[in-house]
């Protein structure tokens, strides 16, 4: 069984809603996950995602910001939100295959919002660093808590964590997303907990990725100023199965973008 599985920063669900039924059609992952949908639950375009194909949602949301979705062809079980660092801010989903997956029945998806930090990297001085920090820091605690059968997590981490995850290893080392505290800390959780990087897994270091690229680069295609921000981890039951991770670049050329594009995870079941 070949199972597919996109991640997507769409920017706001409603405003972009066009963008997120041109993908599914275009492309029909089995299952996509969204991040920052910007959307309270009672707003949540439902209708037109399930009219797209898409039966199986859940979701959970707040006005203005943050917010995460999945959207399956496949049914799912057991929908459960987790709040970090004593906040319920909508940066947390996952749900399970149901029984009538087939071979994918049981395989457990989390999909996260981790904060993005603001701009100055230095706790003391920026609160929204200091939360990003003490998110990662519970989520270090809670990866190790993950269940033991098959599992995927994805989702926007807002870390870049390798050298050829962004455009200039150097001159980013000071800018957030890219600095050590944040990339060691991602590392340290994702290797202690045992999940696999499925984009590096495939494409090793010095080949570039990159799944974001700002709004302020006038020409961000010509510029290819971009970061890894939005990954696709793997329980190491599922390394074996791994295929491919497709990164859309184009999406990132479409009308009224988000400055994220979809990254689709393939499994051979």
């Amino acid at each position: 069984m070949r199972l597919t599985v996109t991640t997507w920063n769409i920017n706001s669900v409603r405003l972009r809603i066009d963008l997120v039924l041109r993908f599914l059609a275009e492309h029909g992952p089995d299952v996509l996950c969204l991040q920052e949908t910007k959307c309270p639950d009672d707003a949540f375009p439902l209708k037109a995602l399930r009219g797209s194909g898409y039966e199986h949602v859940v979701f959970a949301g707040q006005k203005g910001y943050n917010g995460v979705a999945i959207l399956s062809r496949l049914p799912l079980h057991t929908r459960d939100v987790m709040g970090f660092c004593g906040r319920a801010d909508a940066r947390h989903i996952s749900a399970v295959l149901g029984p009538e997956a087939g071979q994918a029945a049981g395989l457990v998806l989390h999909n996260f919002y981790i904060p993005a930090g603001g701009a100055v990297p230095d706790r003391d001085l920026n609160d929204k660093f200091a939360h990003k920090l003490d998110f990662l820091q519970e989520l270090r605690a809670w990866g190790g808590r993950r269940p033991s059968g098959p599992a995927i997590l994805v989702g926007d981490l807002n870390v870049a964590p390798l050298e050829h995850d962004v455009w200039s290893h150097k001159q980013l080392l000071d800018v957030v997303s890219h600095t050590p505290i944040e990339t060691q800390a991602l590392e340290t959780l994702r290797g202690e907990a045992g999940w696999i990087d499925a984009a590096r897994h495939l494409t090793p270091e010095p080949e570039k990725i990159y799944t974001w690229w700002s709004y302020r680069s006038p020409d961000w295609n010509a510029a290819n100023k971009g970061r890894r921000l939005d990954h696709a981890w793997v329980s190491p039951d599922l390394a074996g199965t791994v295929r491919a991770v497709e990164v859309l670049r184009a999406a990132r050329g479409w009308e009224r973008p988000s400055d994220h594009v979809p990254v689709t995870l393939t499994l051979d079941l």
